[in-house]
């Protein structure tokens, strides 16, 4: 267990904050080195080749230690849609071949495949919520479902670690193993996992993963990190920046243009990627969750949604039991559905959660007390009077 961090942060005593799918608030640390950033940009005179170089560097090399990859094969990316544009532009999808996403899956991670597969005459294969739930599982069961619906027609599998709107969970290493003996591509937005639940890219082996840095990175909005398995470090990039061309920190030799590309997954970093305020976010960010380590912070997040699951149901609301969903990550849902004026109820007694789909999702952090569960349960106490 990791002791209460909420003096990390700027969240008064009365504010109860149960929301960081929706977004993370930013540690003191991270948003200390944002104004330094800024100031480095309020005089640019002092911006070296460090700014430009050595820090996206570091960040890289920290997310590829966070998920036990390769700093060589992470791109830098300004959102988790950036990232899965980068994969489609560069997976072969042939006629009539399928795309597997699960229902209600994230949009972004939903429309470029339908626009991939309609470019391609391919087909949508959306694994639903009825055949997760169904066969007697006590709980949405998605990695039964996928490894059923991939097949000798399968092309490419997108999907999260966990579902963005209830946290029920995938097992990543079967469904790979699946892909993998269909010969289909696996590419993963792990935005809603990334930092809160372990994962380990060397054994899952996707051939794209996509993770921003808002929520569960708990850093800058406009920030993410592209994992990019070696097999396609040859492929072609979005745009074409000046930076992750052969030879770019030579300045003065900038207009020998240069056809080859930096080494490892650079080609696919956005334009300018240096970002003077949100790298060193990003960074520090990343340094603090490693500082914690991602298991410990997914077995007291556990801990605290496990407490929540049992006072839920101890109101008739049902949750998935925790094997079938992220520790860190919980989807509650009312009998007869929730009421369309109950965020802003909450909200205005500084109680903060979200809805997505028909599930209310109630997704702590190191920086939540007792007291915000409390404040919480009271509220829902007289919801359900």
């Amino acid at each position: 267990m990791i002791e209460n961090q909420r003096h990390l942060f700027d969240i008064a005593d009365d504010v109860a904050y149960l929301n960081c799918a929706y977004m993370s608030p930013l540690m003191k640390s991270v948003q200390e080195a944002g104004r330094t950033g800024i100031a480095v940009k309020a005089q640019p005179w002092t911006i070296t080749q460090e700014d430009f170089f050595t820090r996206s560097a570091r960040a890289r090399e920290l997310f590829a230690e966070l998920i036990n990859g390769d700093p060589h094969s992470v791109a830098l990316v300004p959102a988790a849609s950036y990232g899965l544009a980068i994969a489609a532009r560069n997976l072969p999808v042939g006629r009539d071949q399928e795309i597997v996403v699960l229902e209600d899956q994230f949009p972004s991670n939903v429309y470029v495949w339908r626009e991939l597969a309609g470019r391609s005459d391919a087909h949508m294969r959306t694994v639903t919520w009825a055949e997760a739930s169904g066969a007697g599982n006590a709980g949405t069961d998605w990695t039964s479902a996928l490894t059923e619906a991939i097949s000798e027609r399968t092309a490419i599998v997108a999907l999260g670690h966990c579902h963005w709107t209830d946290g029920s969970l995938v097992d990543l290493a079967q469904v790979a193993e699946r892909c993998r003996e269909a010969g289909a591509a696996l590419v993963l937005d792990i935005t809603q996992s990334g930092g809160a639940w372990p994962f380990d890219v060397s054994e899952v082996r996707p051939d794209f993963l996509v993770c921003a840095c808002y929520k569960w990175l708990m850093g800058p909005y406009t920030m993410g990190f592209l994992h990019v398995d070696p097999k396609w470090h040859g492929g072609e990039p979005l745009e074409h920046s000046w930076i992750a061309r052969k030879g770019s920190q030579d300045f003065g030799g900038l207009v020998a243009y240069q056809d080859a590309f930096q080494p490892g997954a650079e080609r696919f970093d956005m334009g300018e990627r240096a970002n003077f305020h949100l790298m060193p976010m990003a960074a520090a960010a990343v340094e603090q969750i490693l500082e914690w380590t991602v298991p410990d912070i997914a077995e007291t997040l556990s801990l605290k949604t496990r407490a929540i699951a049992e006072r839920a149901a101890s109101l008739g609301l049902r949750t998935d039991p925790l094997h079938l969903r992220a520790g860190h990550f919980l989807g509650v849902r009312f009998p007869q559905g929730i009421r369309s004026g109950l965020l802003a109820d909450l909200a205005a007694q500084k109680i903060y959660v979200s809805v997505r789909g028909d599930a209310m999702r109630i997704t702590p952090h190191l920086y939540n007390t007792e007291a915000d569960v409390d404040r919480l349960f009271e509220a829902l106490k007289r919801e359900t009077l």
